[in-house]
């Protein structure tokens, strides 16, 4: 116990030093972290003084000093001279974005390969010289034009999802469709089955609207068929959330039996599946999406953020015929209207061919990025798909909160699988470690060797 007594004392925040783990500095910083984003430190709260809390919990100093500047490094504190340490404002929002001049190696946030722009503001610039152009700036139809409509079924159809234009919507990206389904389709209460590790904005999207996911256990083809089955058994399944090409964030592809066998059981059951299929451009030729397996009962989002531009919030959402009218009247209650501009945009980059030609320029970006990754890490070959990014176990002694903080001391933003897991588990094991986001592959290289460099000690068997 410190010499000092704090039972009465007053004190913005008071970690219990049983909680915390060696080493401390690491601990503290996660506990930091975890109650910024609980909402236990509001905004602009100001934290105890670092000799306070440092004689509270019986420690040094300089471990307090080092968990706060980790903090203020990942944009959770801000210190003002004379006055003391604070919470950052607007903290829960910034999620994984850093300061545009910081020179820490990005491989958290998953940045598209944001060179092929150029292309996009090609198409842009066309799309301004047309001679109705002053039309962009009115309101819209906020389910797409007709000239939308049709870049989007086309588009849809280059990966196997033949819908109808009267099936097909445009909304404001991929966060945006996936509020219109849930909204439309689910009531408050509802159960919707996810992986065990799944996609952090579909978990506060359904947080939002008090839908609760049930976490059902994957391997390496994604989600358990086996599992999924007991669950849908045990509880009131009403839908499945996927992302069968690279889930995010596990990065797992979901070969064409896996997809059947959950299809099977998502007819079995009468579940609605939710299809947010993000990479399907980077799905080999011939393996079939959930919507073209299970057209009944299957809505497939496909969002252009990754495979054409990050700056465009556009994607396209396809339906069974059945759900067209509670979806536009969703869509109506939600969106006022679509964003004119990028909509033209990417009906102009789709139907000028240019489109694919992004993707192609993208897929071998990020297959030259996928051979650098391998020469670091010893990664067994499942398949051939090109990754955005990687899921990496990490040593035993290593969670990912502490992984998180050692590699943003040493200049690398990553992100644990704490973010993603859909319990507290008290040793999260997991980073998802992205190859695309670095500026250069020099960049990539040396933050992926100052990675390896952490976990140098241990033995790692890599998932992907």
């Amino acid at each position: 116990m410190p010499v000092n007594s704090f039972e009465n004392y007053p004190m913005s925040w008071k970690p219990k030093k049983t909680d915390l783990e060696k080493p401390y500095y690491l601990s503290i910083a996660a506990r930091l972290e975890k109650d910024i984003f609980s909402g236990l430190l509001p905004e602009n709260t100001k934290l105890p003084p670092q000799r306070e809390l440092a004689d509270f919990l019986d420690l040094n100093l300089s471990t307090i000093t080092k968990a706060y500047k980790l903090c203020e490094l990942k944009g959770l504190l801000y210190a003002v001279t004379g006055k003391g340490t604070f919470v950052s404002p607007r903290v829960s929002v910034q999620d994984t974005f850093l300061d545009k001049n910081s020179t820490v190696i990005e491989m958290g946030m998953i940045k598209p390969f944001y060179e092929c722009n150029q292309s996009v503001l090609s198409a842009a610039k066309n799309v301004l010289n047309t001679p109705d152009n002053i039309r962009l700036f009115e309101y819209s139809n906020p389910l797409g034009t007709e000239r939308q409509i049709k870049a989007a079924r086309k588009w849809l159809h280059h990966f196997g999802i033949d819908a109808a234009k009267e099936n097909i919507l445009l909304s404001a990206g991929a966060q945006n469709a996936l509020s219109v389904v849930l909204i439309s389709m689910f009531n408050a209460g509802d159960k919707i089955a996810v992986d065990s590790f799944t996609y952090t904005n579909f978990k506060g999207l359904a947080n939002f609207l008090h839908i609760q996911l049930i976490s059902v256990e994957s391997d390496e083809f994604g989600m358990s068929p086996h599992y999924l089955m007991q669950t849908c058994k045990n509880a009131e399944i009403k839908g499945i959330y996927l992302m069968p090409t690279c889930s995010n964030p596990a990065s797992v592809f979901m070969p064409a039996f896996r997809r059947q066998e959950i299809a099977d059981i998502a007819h079995k059951f009468q579940l609605l599946l939710i299809e947010d299929d993000i990479y399907s451009f980077l799905a080999p030729n011939g393996v079939k999406s959930f919507f073209s397996i299970l057209p009944e009962q299957t809505v497939h989002i496909c969002s252009v953020s990754k495979s054409l531009c990050a700056g465009l919030r556009v994607a396209f959402l396809a339906f069974p015929a059945k759900y067209r009218e509670i979806l536009v009247a969703g869509m109506l209650n939600i969106n006022l209207k679509t964003v004119s501009m990028n909509g033209e945009i990417v009906a102009e980059l789709i139907e000028s061919g240019t489109a694919l030609n992004i993707v192609r320029q993208k897929i071998a970006l990020a297959e030259r990025r996928n051979t650098i990754f391998k020469s670091v890490f010893d990664v067994p070959k499942r398949d051939n798909i090109a990754r955005f990014f990687f899921w990496l176990p990490l040593p035993e002694h290593l969670t990912s909160e502490e992984m998180e903080l050692l590699a943003l001391q040493k200049g690398v933003h990553i992100l644990g699988s704490h973010r993603f897991a859909m319990q507290n588990e008290q040793k999260s094991s997991y980073i998802r470690v992205s190859v695309t986001s670095p500026d250069t592959e020099d960049d990539l290289r040396k933050g992926l060797m100052i990675l390896k460099n952490i976990c140098r000690d241990s033995t790692v068997n890599f998932i992907v």
